[in-house]
């Protein structure tokens, strides 16, 4: 944005000590943000880290805003790379867009105001706080982190460079979801007693053969933190049945389902104290994540959320109160009677923080530097509710947790689960 703020950043990012320092040796190329809110070239400048299916989707939602001026892409695959490339080039009708294989060096460009970030999960964290740390406001996509030591780790990034941070979970802009969470929030089916979250089943089995690695793809860096393993073929989508890289159905979908739960109980930042659960986990082949899974969450005031696979549980948010119950996923909001569905919600009930467009509410956020619809504490309070549920499921005990100090009581097992070793030269 055209702020001091991000003098300040370009300040930081070549090394200048002040203002005034950098007012008198200018860069040969000036970042047009330098020149104030009247320029003919004031606009939100972005790059997009992970051009995948996710990436590019997010992408085309940024490039749809006349506020956007996409200048980068960075992906480790070479098709990726092209592709978005073309995509923004056709945008603006130049070929100025930027292709970069190592994130490190989109950016360090140093004329950018914010990224978009949509990647595998063991490649959340370095990235976003190599972002924080440069001085970008940055959309990252859900889950926030592939742990809950990295998750804070982002967290504390953000807040000590004082960025702006979206997670990608747009259930929050979409109105059925907003609607629910106010019906439950202002007592339309009185005290809640208890929360159910399905999420999705997926995973299986399967048994890969080494192959040879496409050209153009940079299997090593795709890796990056995760342990080295030879080429299967488990790239862009099927990752996420593997744990090095992600929690499968479950952590890909808590960004959603149970950050709505959380919205609902006004737990956005905090977390339960006990958990545990049981999860079906391949004994073979290359896929290891649960395939099914089911777990209790017990917060602090004696109530409990249970989440499970969509063959448990119905998939979505539903709350169970003393007069009723509400259910909403993307299919549609529904109430144990109609008219609960039709309440009105009064000028002096609670109000939820209301976006209707996920992406224009970043970039709105990014302008006045306000805390967006689902900042990096909530993401990361919604995943680390899987997060645990997978802790519990993999060490087969309960897990007392304290939400405040973010530490597990009295297993030093389970504790060692809360973070991942990485691979070098990589390091949080």
């Amino acid at each position: 944005m055209r702020t001091k703020d991000s003098i300040t950043r370009r300040q930081f990012l070549k090394g200048t000590a002040t203002v005034a320092s950098a007012t008198v040796a200018l860069p040969a190329i000036v970042p047009a943000s330098v020149f104030g809110a009247g320029a003919p070239s004031n606009r939100i400048v972005m790059g997009a880290i992970g051009v995948g299916s996710q990436g590019t989707g997010d992408m085309r939602g940024f490039l749809s805003k006349s506020e956007v001026q996409m200048v980068a892409v960075c992906d480790v695959d070479k098709k990726h790379r092209d592709s978005a490339k073309k995509i923004v080039d056709q945008k603006y009708g130049n070929t100025d867009c930027k292709a970069y294989l190592d994130f490190r060096e989109l950016i360090g460009r140093g004329d950018l105001d914010a990224v978009q970030l949509a990647l595998p999960d063991q490649w959340h964290a370095i990235p976003s706080i190599e972002a924080a740390r440069a001085g970008l406001d940055i959309h990252g996509q859900k889950p926030l982190a592939r742990s809950i030591r990295e998750g804070r780790a982002i967290c504390d990034a953000v807040h000590r460079y004082g960025r702006v941070w979206q997670t990608g979970s747009q259930q929050r802009s979409d109105f059925k979801f907003r609607r629910a969470c106010e019906l439950v929030r202002n007592g339309r089916i009185g005290k809640i007693l208890k929360i159910e979250v399905g999420l999705p089943t997926g995973g299986g089995t399967d048994v890969k053969p080494i192959v040879e690695i496409p050209d153009g793809l940079d299997w090593d860096l795709w890796l990056g933190p995760a342990p080295y393993v030879p080429y299967r073929g488990v790239v862009h989508w099927n990752w996420r049945w593997i744990m090095d890289y992600s929690g499968g159905q479950l952590t890909d979908w808590a960004g959603h389902h149970i950050d709505i739960a959380h919205w609902g109980m006004g737990w956005d930042r905090t977390g339960p104290v006990e958990i545990e659960g049981k999860g079906n986990y391949p004994s073979e082949g290359l896929y290891n994540v649960a395939t099914e899974y089911k777990f209790t969450c017990k917060y602090a005031d004696g109530r409990v959320m249970t989440v499970a696979n969509n063959q448990q549980l119905t998939q979505g948010a539903k709350w169970y109160g003393e007069t009723g119950w509400i259910h909403v996923n993307r299919g549609g909001l529904r109430a144990s009677d109609e008219k609960i569905l039709r309440e009105e919600i009064g000028p002096n009930e609670t109000r939820l923080y209301e976006s209707r467009d996920h992406k224009q509410n970043f970039l709105d956020c990014v302008k006045s530097r306000k805390l967006t619809i689902c900042p990096v504490e909530v993401g990361h309070r919604s995943i680390s509710v899987a997060l645990l549920g997978e802790i519990a499921m993999l060490t087969g005990r309960k897990i007392k947790w304290d939400p405040e100090t973010e530490q597990i009581a009295g297993d030093a097992e389970a504790s060692a689960l809360l973070g991942r070793s990485y691979r070098e030269p990589w390091v949080l």
